[in-house]
């Protein structure tokens, strides 16, 4: 007897279900606890202090990263990926820590009250960037700074082609991810200040999803 349409849209959706919850964070989360990975986020974060906003804390990679320097760590995700793990994450760091599940679109938090905002291999996903940074700028104090480690779209006119044509297999693979997503151009678009900006490409990820934007931002009042 063959399934009708319905039914198979059902089990796909199940399926899909039972991989965005348990196997592809799993995946991301040992993919990226690798060396390279590991070196850029230290490196990124070494002078973070304060008042912290981390946007798709996702399983808590960044966490053993930050400085002690740090006052208190907020963070939202609207997913609630590996919660074990992340508490284990969580749990082993000198300073407070409070994770919130909302979209980065909306941030529960007051207009300049972050010394600094950080996102990494996040604006990739997040459905509306544009708006979600223009959260960040409100967030901002004055002198806040937003500290940034995307993947994005390529300078090289073929790569960037090859990113555009397997970017709806990514959407569906990645859940959510965008590879071809110009980084720079919706940080401007938020009306955020690039102060530096440094474009390279990973070593240990293939150059489709490994082209890196990396850098700060500030308000530009």
């Amino acid at each position: 007897m063959r399934a009708s349409r319905e039914e198979v849209f059902a089990i796909l959706r199940a399926t899909m279900g039972l991989y965005a919850t348990h196997i592809f964070p799993r995946l991301m989360d040992w993919v990226m606890a690798g060396e390279e990975f590991r070196r850029l986020r230290t490196e990124l974060l070494a002078h973070v202090h304060g008042e912290v906003l981390e946007l798709g804390i996702g399983t808590g990679l960044n966490l053993p990263h930050y400085p002690k320097a740090i006052t208190r760590l907020h963070a939202v995700d609207p997913a609630n990926l590996l919660s074990k793990i992340v508490t284990e994450r969580s749990t082993s760091q000198s300073f407070p820590i409070r994770i919130r599940h909302v979209t980065a679109e909306s941030l529960p938090y007051d207009d300049r009250s972050c010394d600094f905002v950080v996102s990494t291999w996040t604006l990739c996903t997040i459905p509306d960037p544009v708006k979600a940074l223009r959260e960040v700028r409100r967030v901002l104090k004055p002198d806040g700074v937003f500290l940034f480690l995307e993947h994005g779209r390529s300078e090289d006119a073929k790569v960037a082609a090859w990113q555009d044509r397997l970017n709806p297999v990514q959407d569906i693979i990645g859940c959510g991810c965008n590879l071809n997503r110009k980084i720079d151009q919706i940080i401007v678009q938020a009306s955020l200040k690039i102060v530096t900006l440094d474009r390279f490409q990973m070593q240990s990820v293939p150059r489709l999803g490994g082209e890196m934007y990396r850098g700060t931002a500030t308000r530009p009042d």
